[in-house]
């Protein structure tokens, strides 16, 4: 019964994580009420006990650390403008020939990706890109949208996805040990990735008339923008140097965190207190820990286990390929901590290759990952639909060969 009980309570909640429903006229369900009702009823049925909410805060609050401080950083540089001056760059005048502009955010969203995280960039560019392509480009939104979405692939260091920070600290892989075989993993896969994107989209792309509007001047780079741009650089070139030197990589983001929220601050004119308190995705980070205590609730009644034997005998591919489907049904972040638990800890290789499937396995399915989700729901408040098919279409085709690649890669480097 316990064993049933707790299979459902995680189907049940991970269906409220994509479906929100509303309570009442003000209140939907976000993930993170989902996920915390969810360990609530593990808790009632015994499959999780008070110990294992402990132990999950004490496992995760590094990488939790981390996962902040780079969403207060992504946040101070959008309220000092400096993203904008950036994505004005980027894309360059308004005559600039779709095929051209669609390289340029897709790379571009790929070094957002890598610096900031996988996350923060969609979050960030995806309404950036979608007004700036509505003016240009109008009937290309989607595959501009989509460009953006799928730039953001493989994770190239340990700070570029949350769930990747989680597992590496998990299993004690340095910043410099994680980015000699992933960084790359992911050059390869984001080539492969804007090589079928683009073959999908050639006929739009070369089809579109051109664009006739006049832009606006590029937002001048301030000297504040300029020091922020030095302390985001700054911040990326350390990561390497504490991990050499064995001083925490999240101490080294939330310091760069501070800084640039106190310039914030001083530009802006509001406090920092009050930036923490608006930028920061608390509910991600609630969500992060609950379905943290959810894998270790499954893992009491014997579904690690059960993933552990299909695991088994397998290599590279077999971890990746289904680390990848897991991904893509039950959410990134459930499935890589489902796969942390059933891996060994000093089994770098293959865990490396869970967090392949993970980082491109959401890309098969809207589910796949709370970024997924809130893209699909930042293009509908922008006016633009996505249909769940044309999703998958998609998201297959540029998958399975990224995958193939990616993981190819990883064998090779091991």
């Amino acid at each position: 019964m316990q064993v049933v009980g707790a299979y459902s309570t995680v189907l049940v909640t991970l269906g409220l994580v994509v479906a929100r429903p509303r309570i009442g006229a003000r209140l939907r369900v976000s993930p993170a009420m989902a996920a915390l009702s969810g360990v609530l009823v593990l808790g009632a049925l015994g499959a999780v006990r008070l110990g294992d909410v402990t132990d999950a805060a004490s496992t995760l609050w590094r990488p939790l650390v981390g996962v902040a401080a780079i969403m207060v950083m992504a946040a101070s540089a959008r309220a000092l403008g400096l993203l904008d001056a950036i994505a004005a760059r980027v894309m360059g005048a308004a005559d600039v020939p779709a095929p051209r502009l669609f390289a340029r955010v897709f790379f571009g969203s790929a070094a957002a990706a890598a610096i900031l995280n996988n996350d923060a960039a969609i979050l960030l560019l995806t309404p950036l890109v979608v007004s700036v392509v509505k003016r240009r480009y109008p009937s290309l939104v989607p595959q501009f949208a989509f460009a953006v979405l799928m730039a953001a692939g493989v994770a190239p260091t340990l700070v570029s996805n949350p769930m990747n920070l989680v597992v590496a600290t998990y299993a004690g892989l340095g910043f410099n040990a994680y980015a000699a075989r992933m960084a790359p993993v992911s050059v390869v896969g984001a080539l492969v990735t804007f090589g079928v994107l683009r073959a999908l989209f050639h006929r739009a792309l070369t089809g579109a008339p051109p664009a006739v509007v006049v832009e606006a001047p590029a937002p001048a780079l301030t000297a504040a923008r300029k020091v922020a741009f030095a302390v985001l650089f700054g911040v990326v070139a350390l990561y390497p140097v504490a991990s050499y030197a064995g001083a925490p990589v999240w101490g080294v983001a939330a310091g760069g965190a501070l800084v640039l929220a106190a310039l914030a601050s001083r530009v802006t004119g509001e406090s920092s207190l009050a930036t923490l308190r608006r930028e920061v995705h608390w509910d991600v980070l609630v969500f992060l820990l609950a379905v943290f205590v959810l894998a270790v609730g499954l893992k009491n009644v014997g579904f690690v286990d059960h993933l552990a034997s299909a695991y088994a005998g397998g290599g590279i591919a077999r971890v990746g390929a289904l680390s990848a489907l897991g991904s893509a049904t039950i959410n990134n972040h459930p499935m890589g901590l489902l796969a942390m638990m059933a891996l060994p800890r000093a089994d770098h290789g293959r865990l490396l290759a869970a967090l392949v499937g993970g980082d491109l396995g959401p890309r098969l399915l809207p589910i796949g990952s709370l970024a997924g989700l809130m893209w699909m729901e930042l293009l509908r408040r922008h006016g633009v639909t996505v249909r769940v098919g044309a999703f998958v279409a998609v998201g297959a085709a540029v998958t399975v060969p990224t995958l193939v690649a990616c993981l190819a890669v990883l064998h090779a480097l091991l």
